[in-house]
């Protein structure tokens, strides 16, 4: 079937179902959350449960009937890997002449944290999470986050389909400029250098140059922060390496303390 058949299917399909759900929508107990819903996504929720968990943070300590933790961890890992699938969907139709390394980065600044978290904000999400206030003031991906794990709610509840449409029509269609983002110019080692010069904590690179596969000058760099590897990359140039090693390092500190306190304690073992 054609993708635009196929698109106007899907639209018929979602305009039924939206008529459907809103008839039901005053015999539901959470009308209100309902609604917020259909303003955010452009349909109704069928499971409200697993949008209510993807705005809960683990703050909250809220627990099952079971007594288990209910938050919106898990979803946001499934969130994160169907937004990955969907974005690399659109990035590799959209721009069909690009090569790969093109694209990639051009899906990892859709999906980065700081601009899924601006998206977030922008569309109202944000006022829906769940969380202590402590969490809410200095989580500065929190909103981010529970948009993967809405995404990761969408997927369970209504399926792949929903996912794209939502991407497509709602944010990639009106809140993102998918060729603004893609060339944008995005300065990582900077955003590393700043953020070494905050903590006090060296940085530099170790460097090699090898041969792609088509012959063509292959550079790798590593970064190294208090002289710990931090983050390695590779590019056609030695500019290209170093940003996407410090690509992966800004991605591994902002996973979690762990990284943070090791190079804390190395700075500690080894005082200018």
């Amino acid at each position: 079937m054609p993708v635009l058949s196929l698109r106007n299917t899907l639209n018929k399909t979602v305009y039924t179902a939206n008529l459907i759900d809103a008839i039901k929508l005053p015999f539901r107990k959470e009308k209100e959350l309902y609604r917020s819903f259909y303003f955010i996504l452009g349909f109704y929720p069928h499971n409200i449960k697993y949008y209510q968990e993807a705005l809960m943070h683990r703050s909250v300590s809220a627990k099952s009937n079971g007594g288990k933790p209910v938050n919106n961890e898990r979803l946001e890992f499934l969130g994160d890997a169907i937004l990955d699938a969907v974005v690399g969907e659109i990035v590799f139709h959209h721009f069909q002449r690009k090569r790969e390394g093109f694209l990639t980065t051009a899906r990892s600044k859709i999906v980065q944290r700081e601009t899924l978290g601006q998206v977030a904000v922008q569309i109202g999400l944000d006022k829906l999470i769940h969380s202590n206030n402590f969490t809410h003031t200095h989580n500065s991906y929190l909103a981010g986050n529970a948009f993967e794990a809405v995404i990761g709610a969408i997927y369970l509840d209504r399926g792949y389909d929903y996912c794209m449409r939502f991407m497509q029509d709602k944010i990639l269609g009106s809140i993102i400029n998918i060729d603004k983002i893609a060339y944008q110019e995005s300065n990582f080692k900077s955003k590393l250098l700043e953020w070494c010069q905050k903590n006090k904590v060296t940085m530099s690179f170790e460097q090699e140059e090898s041969r792609s596969e088509d012959g063509s000058p292959m550079f790798r760099s590593k970064v190294m922060v208090e002289g710990m590897e931090l983050g390695k990359g590779r590019g056609y140039s030695k500019k290209e390496s170093q940003q996407n090693a410090c690509k992966n390092a800004l991605h591994r500190l902002k996973k979690g303390n762990k990284v943070y306190e090791t190079l804390i304690q190395n700075k500690a073992i080894n005082p200018e």
